[in-house]
């Protein structure tokens, strides 16, 4: 039921966290590329929420006519971040599930996994 946008990706930014701690034992260039792409595209995120000047969903909403171009870029920025194939922020996820199926966590790998479908929900909602 949030409906303000730093709070989403706050709790956003938790979960690529949790990402993050858990591959860090075994592979922590992994955890770097992680973190370094989770970087970037949220600074995307922020940059064109400041832009485009809006804090809440219902702001969100309207903005969409304003500036189609910068509308079209957050879109796929979200997208990545949820970690959706054809995108950038699939390649970490892709590799940290790989890296802990090698280490014989397969549980742990479906679980995150299955996890990251919820924050594709509060993305999709976003986009």
């Amino acid at each position: 039921n949030q409906t303000q946008i730093r709070k989403i990706l706050a709790f956003s930014s938790i979960s690529h966290l949790g990402w993050m701690a858990i591959i860090i034992i075994y592979s922590p260039k992994l955890t770097l590329l992680n973190f370094y792409l989770y970087s970037l595209m949220t600074a995307a995120v922020f940059l064109t929420f400041h832009s485009i000047k809006t804090l809440k969903l219902s702001t969100l909403m309207t903005s969409w006519t304003k500036t189609p171009t910068l509308n079209a870029t957050l879109l796929l920025t979200l997208l990545s971040l949820a970690g959706l194939p054809p995108l950038t922020g699939f390649l970490p996820k892709w590799l940290i599930i790989q890296e802990l199926t090698k280490q014989s966590m397969a549980p742990a790998a479906a679980a995150i996994s299955m996890l990251s479908l919820l924050g594709l929900f509060f993305y999709l909602r976003l986009a």
